[in-house]
Parts: C-alpha cells; sequence; structure tokens
C-alpha cells in the first residue's frame, strides 16, 4: 500500500476494540493482547508469550484445540462461538487469521457486546 507498514494500522484496529482481543499462534502461545485484554485479564497478566494451557483449564482447551483443528479442515471454517459471559453479557468468539494464501497461521479470541442497545448511532457528543 504505497511503501506504508501496514502493522501500525492492523495494530491500531486491534488496540481500538472495545473488547478483550487474545491473539495466538498455531504453537497456542499468546503473541498480542490489546489493552482491553490487559484490563480484563489483569489477575494473570501478563498474558503475551505465555502458552494457553497454562492459563486454562483442560476442558476448555480441549475446545480451542478443536476449535483450531476445525479452521484447519477448510478454508471456509473460521468463527467458532465459545462461550457467554453472563457477568459481562458478551459473547466469546475463536477467529482463525490466515495469510495471503488461506493458509491458517494463528487465531484469536475476541468478546462481542450483547447490549447492542446501549450504542447510540453516531453519537458524537
Amino acid at each position: 500500500m504505497n511503501g506504508i507498514d501496514l502493522t501500525d494500522f492492523f495494530k491500531g484496529i486491534v488496540d481500538s476494540e472495545e473488547g478483550p482481543i487474545v491473539i495466538c499462534n498455531l504453537d497456542y502461545r499468546i503473541v498480542y493482547v490489546n489493552p482491553k485484554a490487559d484490563v480484563y485479564y489483569e489477575p494473570v497478566k501478563p498474558l503475551a508469550g505465555k502458552l494457553l494451557a497454562t492459563l486454562m483449564d483442560e476442558e476448555m482447551m480441549s475446545k480451542v484445540v478443536m476449535s483450531v483443528e476445525w479452521f484447519k479442515e477448510d478454508v471456509k471454517n473460521n468463527k467458532v462461538f465459545a462461550l457467554h459471559d453472563k457477568v459481562n453479557n458478551m459473547d466469546m468468539y475463536i477467529l482463525a487469521i490466515r495469510n495471503s494464501k488461506n493458509e491458517l497461521i494463528g487465531f484469536y479470541g475476541r468478546r462481542e457486546d450483547r447490549n447492542p442497545e446501549d450504542g447510540k448511532e453516531f453519537d458524537l457528543d
């Protein structure tokens, strides 16, 4: 893109998300967390560099592994609903990260707020 390094653009997008995002490689190691993830997962931070298995119970880790294996089966397999966080009324998803050749290179977890009525269209005040 005209000699512009897109890293800052992509990092800016991830960092501006209102919910926590945790990005992992295929070794199940956390390679990046956005600022909201640092807050959300405060008791176990720093997260970057840690293996997911050190942070999750065996059942949850098994579900993550099954999701990643499903991503590997077909390039159309890219998003899995993982759980609902009742306390914060948010849904957790695991999503595939693919390169330009559609090869799976990692995955990330993100939360989506279930309170759309709280948002106001074009609230610029």
